[in-house]
């Protein structure tokens, strides 16, 4: 291997491989491999791309890192590079990434759960002990070089770990220079990545997943992690955190405990759900309404109005027998109690998050991590070529852009992003006349039929079920295709936001049409709303609930399903093409550098998309829960799998991850935050806009009794034909009229809002009654009171639940005080030490200058 800095030459020691394949040392067997580097030999390249790359090699060794050099055993063009940190540069480098390290052991004791009695049990939902032993408790401090004798080192060569040595090695390779022109300054690995003067460029597994390593310096971490957490046979057991963080670092491990987390608080959500679903189940045929619907003497006798103009015909109530009893399944009491309680499960869910987060804070050594301390990204420090004057400390500093250059890219920015959703809305519009067109045909062809034969249709196939149906697959599948367009383009600032924004809009735009906006606006039969020559969509007389059900429960299986066979296929048809296009020898002649570097390497934004379908599965989970229950236990049963899943694809099919710090999920907090405030009032709103729980306890409570109705007691007997208004067929406009009158003089229909017009006859015919405003009011009432409740009960619970657990404080506290006595008071005590043994030395001079003197007067 031969380094290039400003055309000069410096030797880089070649070895060729010695036939160990589980080996992580360099041929001495000494010195640990810390970092991977794969190019291609420059005596294989063509004379023109060796120069360009011989100009662009930095020079390593100048930094302190010492190297060797393997020829593949594949490929005779690779050339492996194997990077090794000596000690001193350990020390250096952990000093300026502030890594923290042990000072002692932790001496305060644990307090004992109040489950412990179940320790019986719960044990064998855990990772093996004697496989994956608890992690020693330290407390820590960032380190010092010039203190290293006051931190607790028992081996040097274990101090650090292998993650932390890779961050620090991946550290110096990202800011190594290459290229001087002027005054720009190119200098990073993933420039050389990029235009490919490196092939790859990575940390090392420890060895191979389903194998354990023969070499006794391996720890055999990944075998370990395989076999307790990414196998399916590990499915239930608990995740061993501890170990996915000193492997992976922790902007990994935070991700598994938050998905972990996630899934566990789901549990709770999901077992609550079913038990609404069963309830409404079992419900559904002592529904007294959805019973008025089925009889024949009721439904049966009511004839609706035709759906569409001219070409479809009158329909009897009972053939939406079977949805509406499907609908009582979603549409219930137990329904309304289920929204609320999620409402409320939500905020605890992220209260209990912080505090569990603090814990993990305080455990991995992230409490006083700020991204201040992190230092710039090399790609950002690069494009740092301007000047300005720092309004804190007055200092000059380079900064990206000038203000004008920055408003230029702001606007770009915003200007695309309102450019797809503007593109969602449009398809959304394309979906919203698709449901007009394929309406109009299902209400033609299914209810196209003589008036006397008129009788229930089989399960769902009613023409809203199977527009509903049909409009939700074609739906999703444009929102797989955006996803896949938008994913392609390029940003670098607010990635986050940007994306989760266009996600938003993509995924739920349809299911707010649905909920709040498909049939408020149509009129009815006389003097329907027309959407360009299509007549407006209408809801199914029991209202929508059951179409958002629908369209909920195909886009969120939908997407769990595609996103699971995408992330385990994909890599592994990569690695199988891969493998067999680089055939050679046996498995067990390739080394443990070469094996890696036939895996995927993991994208840099691969864990933002992991946080990303998720977030978008909690919106879904919170923002629509009162018109589908089952949401949390579909929600529990997918991350049950995502979980195996992303571990298996990280531990078998990627390189090992660079480690990298973090201390929370970052972004994804607040926005989680603001979803549980907006589903507090989407579920609200649901309940009170697009199911018809609000309407049926008027009419209990207030219409089917004196003085609006005619029974004696409070019953729901009646309330299918008192929410039907009534239409004289003579009132057809000519455009209108269907074609067929079967000598029908008057026909049922519903608007949306449940509007209760005035019957036919009355003076102000077609007009709102008292029933209608009755409702309306009943609905703002609900949403009012709701949203105060649950918002108030939010409150009272983020207030009492303290953010950071009591024993955790008491731990953090004892640490800043050990390390105050330990680094900072041992400094102070050799600083007086040395001053007094100054001034004791300057006291003798002075004694000695007047016993000098005396003697000169003597003399």
């Amino acid at each position: 291997y031969i380094c290039y800095l400003t055309n000069q030459l410096c030797f880089c020691p070649q070895a060729e491989f010695n036939n160990r394949p589980d080996s992580l040392f360099f041929n001495d067997g000494i010195r640990r491999i810390d970092f991977i580097l794969v190019y291609e030999d420059e005596d294989k390249k063509e004379f023109d791309k060796r120069h360009m790359s011989q100009r662009r090699k930095a020079s390593l060794m100048s930094m302190g890192l010492e190297l060797e050099a393997t020829k593949s055993v594949l490929d005779d063009k690779l050339m492996f590079v194997k990077v090794h940190m000596p000690w001193d540069v350990l020390c250096t480098y952990a000093e300026v990434l502030h890594i923290k390290v042990p000072i002692q052991p932790n001496d305060l004791s644990s307090r004992t759960s109040p489950w412990h009695f179940l320790s019986c049990i719960t044990k064998h939902f855990y990772p093996s002990e004697k496989l994956i032993s608890k992690e020693a408790e330290y407390f820590t401090a960032p380190f010092e070089k010039a203190q290293e004798e006051f931190f607790y080192i028992k081996d040097k060569d274990l101090f650090f770990t292998p993650a932390m040595r890779s961050r620090m090695a991946y550290y110096i390779l990202s800011r190594a220079p290459y290229e001087l022109r002027g005054n720009i300054k190119k200098f990073g690995i993933n420039k050389l990545l990029d235009g490919g003067v490196y092939k790859a460029a990575y940390p090392l597994h420890d060895c191979r997943f389903n194998v354990k390593s023969k070499d006794d310096a391996c720890p055999n971490e990944r075998f370990l992690l395989y076999n307790e957490w990414a196998h399916p046979k590990s499915f239930y057991k608990m995740q061993p955190l501890d170990l996915i963080r000193k492997y992976y670092g922790e902007k990994i491990g935070i991700y598994f405990a938050w998905l972990g987390f996630y899934t566990y608080m789901l549990a709770l959500a999901a077992v609550v759900g079913l038990g609404c679903f069963i309830y409404g189940y079992k419900t559904q045929e002592t529904s007294t309404w959805s019973k008025e619907v089925c009889d024949p003497e009721i439904g049966g006798q009511i004839v609706m109005c035709p759906q569409c103009d001219k070409f479809c015909n009158y329909w009897r109530l009972n053939s939406t027998c079977e949805a509406s009893k499907k609908l009582c399944i979603f549409d219930n009491f137990g329904t309304l109690v289920f929204a609320v309680f999620m409402s409320i499960w939500v905020t605890l869910f992220l209260e209990f998050w912080k505090r569990y987060q603090a814990r993990l804070e305080y455990e991995w050594d992230t409490v006083e991590f700020l991204e201040q301390e992190e230092p710039l990204r090399p790609e950002y420090e690069a494009k740092c070529i301007y000047e300005r004057k720092n309004p804190i400390t007055g200092m000059k500093e380079k900064v990206p852009y000038t203000a004008c250059g920055r408003c230029v890219r702001v606007s770009i920015g915003i200007g695309t992003v309102l450019f797809w959703i503007l593109l969602i809305v449009a398809s959304i519009v394309a979906v919203m006349v698709y449901r007009l067109a394929v309406f109009f045909a299902f209400s033609t062809s299914l209810r196209n039929q003589d008036l006397k034969t008129l009788e229930p249709l089989k399960e769902y196939v009613t023409p809203q079920m199977a527009t509903t149906v049909t409009a939700s697959l074609i739906n999703f599948v444009i929102i797989m295709i955006l996803n896949i367009l938008y994913e392609r383009t390029d940003y670098e600032n607010s990635l986050t936001l940007k994306m989760f924004l266009f996600q938003f809009v993509n995924y739920y735009s349809s299911c707010f049409y649905i909920a709040f906006a498909k049939g408020k606006s149509v009129g009815y039969p006389g003097n329907p709303v027309y959407l360009g020559r299509y007549r407006n969509e209408e809801c199914d007389p029991g209202g929508c609930l059951f179409e958002l059900t629908t369209q909920l429960s195909i886009i969120m299986g939908g997407k769990a399903i595609w996103n699971n066979i995408q992330e385990v296929l994909l890599p592994w048809v990569k690695n199988l093409i891969l493998r067999h296009c680089k055939r050679g020898d046996a498995e067990s002649t390739i080394p443990r550098w070469e094996q890696d570097y036939r895996l995927q390497p993991f994208s840099n934004l691969g864990l933002f998309y992991e946080y990303l379908e998720m977030v978008i599965q909690f919106g879904f989970v919170t923002l629509f829960v009162a018109s589908f229950p089952l949401a949390p236990a579909l929600a529990l049963v997918n991350n049950l799998f995502e979980i195996r899943v992303d571990a298996w694809k990280i531990l078998t099919q990627f390189r090992r991850i660079v480690p990298e710090k973090a201390q929370d999920i970052g972004a994804w907090q607040p926005i989680l935050q603001g979803i549980t405030i907006l589903a507090v009032a989407t579920n609200a709103m649901i309940m009170a806009f697009t199911s018809d729980m609000i309407p049926r306890l008027v009419y209990y409570w207030s219409f089917s009794v004196y003085p609006y109705g005619g029974h004696a007691n409070h019953t729901m007997q009646g309330y299918i034909n008192s929410s039907l208004s009534i239409f004289n067929t003579s009132d057809f406009t000519e455009d209108s009229m269907p074609q067929e009158s079967y000598n029908i003089t008057t026909c049922r229909y519903k608007d949306w809002p449940i509007n209760w017009r005035n019957a036919e006859g009355h003076p102000r015919q077609y007009e709102y009654n008292v029933y209608y405003w009755h409702v309306i009011a009943a609905k703002m009432a609900f949403i009012i009171v709701v949203e105060h409740i649950v918002y108030f009960t939010k409150f009272i619970l983020s207030y009492v639940i303290p953010d950071v657990p009591y024993s955790v404080k008491e731990q953090i506290k004892r640490e800043k005080y050990l390390t105050q006595k330990i680094l900072h008071e041992t400094n102070l005590k050799l600083v007086t030490k040395h001053m007094k043994l100054d001034d004791d030395e300057t006291t003798k001079n002075t004694e000695d200058d007047v016993v000098d003197k005396n003697l000169s007067h003597l003399n």
